[in-house]
């Protein structure tokens, strides 16, 4: 097959989740009969929901068919040798109606000798929260795993956990071990290795439809959480217009904040490839002879190969990720 290069776009695979709810469709136009939204995977190469490109010349084809088929020139040459044939991020939106389960997510050394998994740093774009609304990261106080271990077993976990009212535009980094919930009214875009393994530590006694509790993953969680993790989760950035403002950068994806009120001529010296998350407004990529308009709620993949793009907008809110 040739070598098309140009913004790919890909359909988003929606989950439905027992605490979504529909914000992904009245606030961010995904189409679904689905109840309970909780989240839209918008790039993933998580085995078993893998994307499938939305246009262009390769529409119909799989995340993983294109790797096979551009390769370094879709990834970047540094990336397709650590990566080869394996996306290295999942992009989401996430929708909570209710609270998410208390969670955190291991390191790549347990995950591989675990799950056979990349491990799950992640951050965390708050879109859209109803006021009062709040997400749950880390703990209030100095904690021991003793001292976790009875609150867990007292069901006072929520006791020493740290609670973070939040607005448009906050941002937070989700480090590996780190306890952590996305708290009701909250919708945000979530940047993540390429893992779903999560370790669900309490969910509010929360039943389903048959009456049944979810799992729980407690005995592998407790060697799983970093209790000595410092308070470093709260991300400041600056948000000056068309530049690309830094926000978190760390060995597994740097994002960044870019508003657009013009037309920016942008140039990737990186040899990897850039994801463009429109969180507000919406803006024209253009690249190779082909333009691709992105809304809020949308995703555009340009390739490695795109050294030289423009990105047009009166008005629009990106995060820009790489690897």
């Amino acid at each position: 097959m040739d070598k098309i290069l140009y913004p790919i776009k890909f359909a988003p695979i929606l989950k439905d989740k027992i605490w979504g709810g529909q914000k992904l469709k009245t606030v961010l136009n995904k189409q679904s009969d689905l109840h309970n939204i909780g989240e839209s995977w918008e790039i993933s190469d998580v085995d078993g929901d893998t994307s499938i490109v939305s246009n262009g010349y390769y529409k119909g084809k799989s995340l993983k068919d294109l790797l096979k088929i551009l390769g370094p020139d879709l990834i970047g040459q540094q990336n397709y040798r650590i990566f080869e044939d394996k996306f290295p991020l999942l992009i989401k939106f996430i929708d909570a109606r209710e609270d998410l389960s208390i969670q955190l997510h291991p390191n790549d050394k347990l995950a591989a000798e675990r799950h056979n998994s990349f491990g799950k740093t992640e951050m965390w774009y708050v879109m859209q929260a109803d006021e009062g609304s709040n997400l749950i990261v880390d703990f209030n106080q100095k904690v021991t795993p003793e001292k976790y271990l009875k609150h867990l077993e007292d069901k006072t976990l929520t006791d020493i956990l740290n609670f973070e009212k939040v607005n448009t535009g906050d941002t937070y980094f989700i480090e590996v071990g780190r306890v952590h919930a996305i708290g009701a009214g909250v919708m945000l875009a979530e940047i993540q290795q390429t893992s779903d393994v999560t370790y669900r530590v309490y969910d509010w006694d929360r039943v389903d439809d048959n009456g049944n509790e979810r799992e729980l993953h407690n005995d592998l969680a407790i060697d799983a959480i970093d209790f000595d993790m410092p308070d470093n989760f709260r991300v400041s950035y600056s948000k000056i217009e068309n530049e690309s403002n830094e926000m978190v950068s760390c060995p597994y994806f740097t994002t960044s904040y870019l508003e657009v009120t013009n037309t920016l001529k942008k140039i990737n010296k990186k040899d990897t490839f850039f994801i463009y998350i429109c969180v507000e407004g919406e803006a024209v990529i253009s690249y190779n002879h082909h333009s691709e308009s992105i809304k809020v709620g949308e995703t555009i993949l340009l390739p490695a190969d795109a050294t030289h793009y423009e990105i047009t907008s009166k008005k629009a809110k990106l995060l820009e990720v790489y690897v």
